[in-house]
């Protein structure tokens, strides 16, 4: 090889080892948002590395962050449906109703670049987004418990109906108490 192309590929490497350093860590985030498991993540984000890692001489003016995350994107959505996990604080989710989650509240990506990141209608992802958003509100995130566990008596209400429940049978039995006295 040349010297240009060795000179080349050692400041490739430095630049991508410094890049990998500073995102890695959110990129492992997002990661592990959308697939719900840190190992499945892990190997998410590999692949998105070694692909960005390959792309790096191309990148020129192009920020490396936006494409490392585009092809997280990328694998992530085009992965076979039964090889996605369905884990995690998004487990409720589906897979497109976590990208978009993931990309607009997570990562602060404006509606319209989400829309063309995934081939949507900026539309669809604001419904997507909201759809996404009330079934997050409506269900409290509690770690899966083992097959067959009851609930604890005293425990949390899970949803905002259970709560709302709750509170309406709370007021009952102080209204009967107070009829009784």
């Amino acid at each position: 090889m040349g010297k240009r192309r060795v000179a080349a590929e050692i400041r490739r490497d430095a630049e991508f080892a410094a890049f990998a350093a500073g995102a890695a860590g959110r990129l492992l985030h997002a990661a592990t948002l959308l697939t719900g498991d840190p190992e499945q993540a892990e190997k998410l984000l590999t692949a998105t590395l070694a692909r960005t890692y390959a792309d790096w001489l191309r990148m020129r003016a192009d920020d490396p962050y936006d494409q490392a995350r585009a092809e997280l994107v990328r694998r992530f959505a085009y992965r076979p449906w039964w090889r996605r996990p369905g884990g995690g604080v998004l487990r409720r989710l589906t897979p497109r109703e976590r990208l978009v989650v993931t990309l607009r509240y997570f990562e602060g990506v404006a509606e319209e670049q989400t829309a063309a990141q995934l081939g949507l209608a900026a539309e669809r992802v604001r419904a997507i987004g909201a759809r996404a958003s009330s079934t997050l509100r409506s269900h409290r995130y509690e770690p899966a418990a083992p097959a067959g566990a009851a609930p604890r008596p005293g425990a949390a209400p899970r949803t905002v109906a259970e709560a709302r429940d709750r509170a309406d049978g709370a007021a009952a039995r102080r209204a009967a108490q107070g009829a009784a006295q």
